[in-house]
């Protein structure tokens, strides 16, 4: 796909299109992946996000960004959307919307913190939680694609509970390695000891510097700052650091 039809026009991708619920699917306990069909979608690059809006019957309207999963050639969008306690609207898309519901979509946005096929780096990718997600876009788009690029990713996660897309990563792909740091519970028989990333994890799992990798990271605003820094004191250039992060303090 061309990449003007990827990017689209910026009206043609701030307007809102109504998309509809086809497939919903488990990742953990609190997480759906969430297939969409969104006549006249303009496509989208690994990395970018969607803005979706509810409306009540009252009026009452409330919107929040997701990021894509879905590799940008499928013809159809995922996102996958983790439950937040006590949230306004991640319980009702991971628990009670319906195959057949609709939802209003405004995107793709962003394009800074996106992986483009014609890129020749190596890359590296640093997931915190559901921070895999735009990641799992680039992967994903990796072997739509048949890319050679070799890719590493370091995926941080509480318990093995929390894995997302764990039947796919699994099955892996290659050229592409990963490497698991639990921070709470670790499955039996894993040398390193449950706790929060550190430089180690990323010595041993990630490319060296000197490699001038591409780098991704995203997660909580907590995470994404400590794992910046480490990169950092690894030797990584910060103007190859690209992050995402959400939270309190973050998008």
């Amino acid at each position: 796909m061309a990449r003007t039809a990827v990017s689209g026009r910026l009206g043609d991708r701030l307007r809102w299109r109504v998309g509809t619920l086809v497939e919903r699917r488990p990742e953990t306990p609190a997480a759906r992946t969430l297939v969409l069909d969104v006549p006249g979608w303009p496509g989208h690059l690994p990395g970018q996000h969607v803005d979706v809006r509810l409306t009540a019957e009252d009026g009452y309207s409330t919107q929040r960004s997701y990021s894509l999963a879905s590799a940008s050639d499928t013809g159809r969008i995922e996102l996958t959307v983790q439950r937040v306690q006590d949230g306004e609207v991640s319980p009702y898309l991971a628990d009670d919307w319906a195959v057949g519901d609709a939802v209003e979509l405004r995107g793709p946005v962003g394009g800074w913190f996106v992986w483009r096929a014609d890129q020749k780096e190596p890359v590296l990718l640093v997931a915190g939680g559901s921070g895999i997600v735009p990641l799992m876009a680039m992967i994903r788009t990796r072997r739509a694609v048949g890319s050679r690029v070799p890719f590493r990713l370091v995926y941080s996660l509480r318990t093995p509970e929390d894995l997302m897309y764990a039947q796919e990563l699994r099955r892996g792909d290659p050229g592409l390695d990963t490497a698991y740091v639990y921070t709470r519970s670790a499955p039996d028989g894993l040398r390193r000891p449950p706790g929060r990333l550190g430089i180690q994890d990323l010595a041993a799992a990630g490319w060296p510097a000197e490699f001038e990798p591409a780098v991704y990271v995203c997660g909580p605003t907590g995470f994404v700052e400590h794992a910046a820094d480490l990169l950092v004191d690894l030797g990584h250039d910060p103007g190859r650091i690209r992050t995402e992060r959400f939270g309190p303090s973050g998008g």
